[in-house]
């Protein structure tokens, strides 16, 4: 597995994000949020996601986007955790709900936590 992050594993459809807001399930640990549904795509990965920082829970848009920054480094290093783990391909929104920046370390520990939880409940969504 490579560490990049293409192109093709960006959500970026705003017709898909619509759908994933409206159909998808959530799964919750402080300081994230994911919303996740089912897709059928012919591409080679299997999860497109995106990222989103709210802007009502932190205002200044440089800790935006260095968050969104840092949570995509954070994906980019640890999707093979996920892909070894799921056999359908989804579509993920991880969405940011803290109101600061907190440190990579504790991000990256948070977000691991985060996909456990949610790889256990898309076992059982399968089951």
């Amino acid at each position: 597995m490579s560490f990049t992050l293409g192109k093709e594993e960006k959500l970026k459809s705003k017709k898909l994000i619509e759908q994933l807001f409206i159909q998808g399930k959530r799964v919750k640990l402080y300081p994230f949020q994911v919303i996740y549904s089912e897709i059928d795509h012919d591409g080679d990965f299997p999860i497109k996601f995106a990222v989103s920082v709210p802007k009502r829970n932190v205002k200044m848009a440089v800790k935006r986007i260095r968050i969104k920054r840092v949570i995509r480094e954070i994906y980019r290093l640890n999707k093979h955790k996920i892909s070894e783990n799921i056999h359908k391909k989804y579509m993920c929104m991880f969405i940011f709900m803290g109101k600061e920046e907190l440190d990579y370390a504790t991000m990256e520990i948070s977000y691991l936590k985060l996909i456990d939880k949610f790889l256990t409940k898309i076992k059982n969504d399968e089951e």
